[in-house]
């Protein structure tokens, strides 16, 4: 299953197709602004009126019935959410405003000497719909920088942390923190026109996502005693400033990982625990920053954003219990007692997908090129030709095939970034790219404060035993 979406991505980096593809950036961009907030101002209204025109056409429609085991279910498939940054294709997988990941990787503009997408440009394309051009990427990048430093008391917050505070605790305290110089909460006080709200709102998203690398970095320089953390270049992009404050700044393998690893991470439709939770908090009109910080509270969850930190305890478990280089009797053997002892296969399996990640197949092709010889890496490679076929035998899963959990621990620590309780504040850092995106376009577009109807189950029994 992994195959086509390999097939998919050495053909967009044909020069054939990269030629295209650039053609469709220049076309696309070139005579655009290069500010972000006014590209955004000029998109604003034609996109109000394509949501009056679909609303008008559409609003009586119905997307099908629900059934009560949707409800005891955790609202599986339930369609009943507006995300205009991704959707998720059970069969496909990801697409970043119709793009899939190859074709990002193809199209949105690298660093020089560089061969992995800039997250700067997916941010663009989150936000409207457009592969930015390499100028607007880096006046992205020149502006987080410029955004990039953190309050003094926030400093002190981390500071006084107790290094055995979990990273994502100390990293959603800090992100709450910054409400305090929120433009959009000082703006909604003095009385701003809900049409407008969407200028204090960009500002403070573009705000939280230039300030994440500095939190985070304090946070693991805090937690595992790695000295005094660095200053922001304002001449880097945004991963090699995020790699420089973890320590890793002169590792271009691993600037090269972040850029593809934030790229990825950054958004996966709006359904998951913490795009959900942005969202809804954010309906509250509680600015970005409280919006986020209770995002990150959902994300710190061991079904969400901790997943690949088990990937990774298991497979060294593994490796310690039948060696380095085991064969792939003694793998299955393994998998077989992990499924017999009552636990899953961490890194398999997901709610929506039923084919490859193609956030594993990025990661697997990074790897193939920067470390084929690594032992863990090739140990993911023989589970993935073993795992599939026990879990359709065992009955374990509808989907047997690996998620993006199942890798990315794997690259972190083969350059040396081995505390996997940080792993979760990357995932972190990259979500913002999403959850910001779409709280721009909420504010900017209306959206009212959620609000579904719940039931009992006492009540959800009485209504249809009477209609039986």
């Amino acid at each position: 299953m992994a195959a086509p979406a390999r097939s998919l991505l050495k053909a967009s980096r044909s020069p054939l197709v990269r030629s295209a593809f650039s053609s469709v950036r220049f076309s696309s961009t070139a005579s655009k602004p290069v500010s972000l907030k006014d590209r955004l101002a000029e998109l604003i209204p034609v996109e109000l009126e394509k949501v009056k025109r679909v609303r008008a056409d559409h609003g009586k429609k119905a997307f099908g019935p629900v059934i009560v085991d949707q409800l005891y279910g955790g609202m599986r498939g339930l369609p009943a959410l507006i995300w205009d940054g991704s959707v998720l294709d059970p069969f496909e997988g990801i697409r970043f405003r119709g793009k899939t990941i190859p074709e990002c990787q193809a199209l949105l503009p690298k660093a020089p000497g560089g061969s992995e997408p800039l997250p700067e440009g997916l941010f663009w394309l989150l936000v409207t719909g457009e592969i930015p051009t390499q100028e607007q990427v880096t006046e992205l990048s020149k502006d987080w920088a410029a955004r990039s430093a953190i309050p003094e008391f926030v400093e002190e917050i981390l500071d006084r942390c107790p290094p055995t505070l979990h990273p994502m605790s100390q990293f959603s305290l800090a992100v709450t923190a910054l409400n305090h110089n929120s433009a959009f909460a000082k703006a909604y006080a003095d009385g701003i026109p809900k049409k407008e709200y969407w200028g204090p709102t960009f500002e403070d998203s573009m705000d939280l996502i230039a300030k994440l690398p500095n939190i985070a970095g304090r946070v693991y320089r805090n937690v595992f005693g790695q000295g005094k953390l660095p200053a922001i270049d304002a001449s880097k992009d945004y991963s090699h400033n995020l790699a420089t404050l973890l320590g890793f700044g002169d590792n271009e393998g691993f600037v090269e990982l972040l850029r593809l690893y934030i790229t990825i991470h950054s958004d996966h439709e709006g359904g998951n625990v913490s795009a959900h939770t942005g969202k809804l908090v954010g309906s509250a009109l509680s600015d970005p920053f409280l919006a986020y910080g209770a995002a990150l509270n959902g994300l710190a969850g061991p079904l969400h954003g901790l997943a690949n930190q088990e990937v990774l305890l298991w497979l060294r478990k593994m490796q310690n219990t039948i060696g380095e280089d085991a064969s792939d009797e003694a793998v299955k053997e393994y998998v077989w007692s992990t499924l017999r002892g009552g636990q899953v296969v961490p890194g398999y399996g997901h709610a929506v997908l039923r084919k490859t990640d193609p956030r594993y197949t990025a990661q697997r092709e990074f790897a193939l090129k920067h470390l084929p010889d690594d032992k863990l890496f090739k140990l993911v490679g023989q589970i993935y030709n073993i795992v599939p076929d026990v879990l359709l035998e065992a009955g374990k899963a509808k989907n047997p095939w690996p998620n993006v959990d199942a890798h990315s621990g794997v690259l972190l620590s083969h350059y040396g970034l081995t505390q996997m309780q940080f792993y979760t504040v990357l995932f972190g850092v990259s979500r913002a790219f999403g959850v910001a995106a779409q709280l721009i376009w909420d504010r900017a577009l209306g959206a009212p404060l959620e609000r579904p109807k719940s039931y009992s189950t006492d009540a959800i029994d009485k209504m249809f035993r009477d209609k039986q």
